[in-house]
């Protein structure tokens, strides 16, 4: 029998048009006297747009403005950023951090790790093992788990938690105490699965109600949160805006239109601006397998304006009006999911098994719920924030804050923030940036001090 030799394929021959073309970074701190520029030319490819936004979302900066083109073979995007505190990026570390992960030898997975000032969302954990739960929401869920992990001598060292339209998911990065990495007894793992099902299951029979699973890779995880909510359709049901109590007017306004001329769909949405806008909804189009060619992002005080010229994969638009309802119902809640109304609580204590438990135990025992979670741990030092209303979804009174500084203040530094019962505080807010992301460096510092 005749031997087929098959021509040989170069397996680097797909990033020819990368080599011959290099992506092209800059960052400009002179063309605008109160914001950088970041402006990046590359050769276009399926989700370069996500990857930008994300990297630039990870180091925490507002977009104030952003300009995206990428019609054709040839991706071309102007941002407008500042750091948190609205002013631009000078530190040279960090400029040289954009440049390199943006530039010809960046890739969207690799130094996140060295990255500045990075706190949580961090790409990989090394040896650590990532656990992801999905299930229906109810008051004291987060205790239970982290409850079930200390038990089992489970430290987590990174989390995050969104619940959304009565549904909760986590992202977890844990190691084994006695060997502060991965688990390596196949049993382990097994037995804390079943019991996790088992909490996340609560009194329902079906299976159907929640879902665990466990990985040993990377994953960015505000990324993968949207992909579990999305999956689980928490777009559906009764009302995504019913949980956050907003004035009229800062409720997202999304349209969907049709552009003869270019055969685009027009995604234009209005809103009250916050952190990582621009990042939940290029997320969340590009889970819906839509294309953004162009892009046109702004913001006003308080308010973001932002138009996506999309098309689905496939080239065609949105012609039907149950594809524009769903675009619109997914925008909405990818918009609600980090949001978070409610009292902030900033810790920092010394890391150690247990610490998650223990503070969510004090959660639940004032009658709190918590609506969303970031857990971080730099060095020996553990940082997490807690949004939390009463059981009710209503704002905590100031009994319980003051009986919570006094329970956890006593071995760990709280800070409290953002009490919606005060007025002053809501109205503070909607004079400026609405900023929701976690960013820990005051904090942190104030503890090392």
């Amino acid at each position: 029998m005749a031997k087929v030799c098959w021509p040989y394929f170069d397996p680097e021959y797909e990033n020819l048009s990368v080599r011959i073309n290099p992506p092209r970074v800059s960052v400009d701190n002179t063309s605008c006297s109160d914001c950088t520029l970041i402006k990046v030319d590359s050769v276009n490819k399926p989700g370069i747009l996500l990857e930008v936004v994300q990297i630039l979302s990870d180091l925490d900066f507002i977009i104030t403005k952003a300009y995206v083109s990428s019609d054709g073979g040839w991706f071309m995007d102007v941002f407008h950023v500042t750091d948190q505190q609205g002013k631009k990026i000078t530190d040279g570390k960090t400029i040289d951090y954009i440049e390199r992960v943006l530039g010809p030898k960046g890739h969207t997975t690799d130094g996140m790790k060295d990255c500045p000032g990075k706190r949580v969302g961090v790409h990989s954990f090394g040896n650590h093992t990532a656990i992801e739960l999905i299930g229906r929401d109810r008051p004291g869920l987060l205790s239970e788990i982290s409850a079930v992990l200390a038990n089992l001598h489970f430290n987590v060292t990174v989390a995050e938690v969104w619940t959304h339209n009565r549904r909760i998911a986590c992202v977890l990065y844990v190691n084994d105490n006695t060997t502060s990495g991965s688990v390596n007894d196949p049993n382990r793992p097994s037995i804390m699965e079943e019991q996790l099902k088992h909490i996340m299951r609560g009194c329902e029979d079906d299976d159907n109600v929640a879902r665990t699973s466990f990985s040993m890779g990377f994953t960015h995880i505000d990324r993968r949160l949207h992909q579990m909510l999305f999956a689980d359709r928490d777009y559906e049901g009764g009302g995504v805006t019913t949980e956050v109590d907003y004035p009229p007017s800062f409720k997202p306004k999304i349209t969907v239109e049709r552009c003869e001329e270019k055969g685009y769909s027009v995604v234009t949405v209005r809103c009250k601006d916050r952190a990582k806008l621009m990042f939940d909804i290029v997320c969340t189009l590009t889970d819906m397998q839509y294309v953004v060619f162009h892009a046109n992002i702004s913001s006003n005080g308080p308010y973001a304006s932002q138009e996506y010229f999309i098309r689905h994969m496939d080239g065609c638009t949105l012609d039907t009006e149950g594809e524009k309802e769903r675009v619109v119902k997914c925008l909405e809640a990818a918009i609600h999911r980090r949001v978070s109304e409610g009292l902030s609580l900033e810790l920092c204590a010394k890391d150690r098994v247990g610490l998650l438990s223990e503070v969510t135990r004090i959660l639940r025992e004032n009658g709190l719920s918590v609506r969303r979670a970031g857990v971080s741990t730099v060095g020996e030092k553990a940082v997490n924030v807690f949004y939390v209303r009463d059981a009710y979804g209503n704002p905590v009174d100031a009994k319980t804050i003051e009986a919570l500084r006094k329970e956890i203040g006593q071995t760990m530094m709280l800070n409290v923030k953002k009490d919606p019962s005060s007025m002053k505080a809501r109205e503070a807010e909607t004079s400026g940036w609405a900023k929701t992301s976690f960013f820990f460096g005051n904090l942190l510092e104030k503890f090392l001090a």
